[in-house]
């Protein structure tokens, strides 16, 4: 079994096209003022509007039902790292091995956390 899509409900949908598209570099398959999709390698990524407004909260150590922690695989950590610094990209966790792998953590405009590890040699 692989992942086949995940879902992140957001509450802007043009400032969150904006940092998907234009700041992480997603392929856009599709827009729409509730729903928009991206063509990422493996599986979908789909944005949908919501206008149900959660409460603010800086524990992000426990996620709350109903969120969403995708996760992302660049092959080089440390330039993606670069890029979203320079794009001032709120860095959560800066790259450190996690379980085997390397790891970063970042923000998105909603303060999802987006997990991004490096790709694996040899696998």
């Amino acid at each position: 079994m692989r992942i086949n899509y995940a879902i992140i409900f957001i509450s802007d949908m043009q400032r969150s096209l904006v940092f998907y598209r234009d700041v992480l570099e997603l392929p856009l398959r599709f827009e729409s003022p509730h729903w928009s999709e991206f063509a990422t390698e493996g599986a979908t990524l789909a944005l949908h509007a919501t206008n149900v407004v959660a409460a603010p909260s800086d524990d992000r150590s426990h996620e709350r039902p109903g969120s969403c922690r995708p996760g992302f695989s660049v092959p080089d950590l440390d330039a993606f790292h670069q890029r979203m610094i320079a794009a001032h990209v709120v860095c959560v966790q800066p790259p450190k091995p996690v379980f085997g792998a390397r790891v970063a953590q970042y923000l998105d405009p909603d303060g999802l956390v987006l997990s991004v590890g490096e790709e694996r040699q040899g696998r």
